[in-house]
């Protein structure tokens, strides 16, 4: 019986990776794939562990595990740290006859475990990418990116500000050009007047946080939010004078790489819901004045609709591509 090994930080796991495991597995009998874990990761290992598993979970002769990096020194030059690496994997996977690897290391490490080594496209020209150009930047090479690792590098945008400013406008437009989706203001399907109770509130900020969750499933590269639970903290407090401790805890649920504060120099459109349209300027002052609490960077954006979808689709642009 062949046992062969595959490891890696896998920071993330990729298409390359799976490429490589999928050249090894059919080349052994049981392939051990390693995950190896250091203090410094910047993806949490726990993370990194639930992707693997489940992308292999098909392949019953596949086994994942994780391993600290306890035998790696980085101040040794190559040939040194790999004796210390072919001392671990012989202690640690004493079945293994073979690994199969794309890096420069294997050949040092091949000497000093005894090992074969087989290589698979070395100059990775079959899945032209690595776990370090998807971490800078991640909408470059989305197609190289598992389904389900996607959610992570989602880029996440809230259009922010009171009513009447174009958001929902601008959401759907937004995510109808970079071919995505958007999250809506969950408020407006879960209310029909501006007669509000605490619970109410609660369960807007629920809403909003799992719409947000489910949809960076879906999204592509990008995801424009309308709205967040900070809106609904200050609509609570401006209704009700009071705000449920746990929207607090609901606004940490969610990371947002962009904040975009639209300015209230368009005309105000009435509907059924807003009745703030005599307070914009204090409003707005309300809003502006949240994120400078929390040190929330912001872009403040006002002119006109086309004005401001060309500055916003400058930022989206920027945020995802770095130009």
């Amino acid at each position: 019986m062949t046992t062969g090994l595959v490891f890696g930080k896998f920071m993330p796991v990729h298409t390359g990776h799976l490429a490589l495991i999928e050249f090894a597995r059919k080349q052994c009998d049981q392939l051990i794939v390693s995950m190896t874990i250091s203090p410094d990761d910047i993806i949490s290992p726990d993370i990194r562990f639930q992707w693997l598993t489940e992308l292999l979970a098909p392949y019953s002769t596949i086994e994942v595990v994780a391993e600290t990096n306890e035998f790696h020194d980085p101040t040794l030059p190559l040939w040194e740290v790999t004796k210390l690496w072919a001392a671990f994997i012989k202690r640690r996977f004493p079945e293994v006859s073979v690994f199969f690897s794309s890096e420069d290391y294997a050949i040092p490490l091949a000497h000093h475990s005894g090992l074969r080594h087989v290589s698979f496209d070395p100059p990775r020209q079959q899945v032209p990418v690595s776990a370090t150009l998807i971490r800078q930047q991640p909408a470059r090479y989305w197609e190289f990116i598992p389904a389900i690792v996607r959610p992570y590098f989602v880029k996440k945008i809230c259009l922010y500000g009171p009513e009447s400013v174009g958001k929902t406008t601008m959401a759907r437009q937004l995510a109808a050009d970079y071919h995505t989706i958007f999250v809506p203001e969950m408020a407006r399907d879960l209310i029909t007047s501006n007669e509000f109770t605490l619970d109410d509130f609660v369960r807007i900020g629920y809403a909003q946080t799992e719409a947000v969750w489910q949809a960076e499933k879906l999204a592509n590269r990008v995801l424009f939010c309308d709205t967040d639970v900070i809106t609904t903290q200050i609509y609570s407090d401006v209704y009700l004078h009071d705000v449920p401790p746990v929207l607090y805890e609901l606004e940490l649920q969610v990371h947002y790489d962009a904040y975009i504060m639209l300015a209230i120099d368009v005309p105000w459109v009435a509907d059924e819901l807003r009745d703030q349209g005599h307070r914009r300027s204090e409003m707005q002052a309300r809003f502006r004045e949240e994120l400078d609490r929390r040190n929330l960077p912001y872009y403040f954006v006002s002119g006109s609709y086309s004005e401001r979808m060309d500055t916003v689709s400058r930022i989206t642009q920027k945020l995802l591509y770095g130009a």
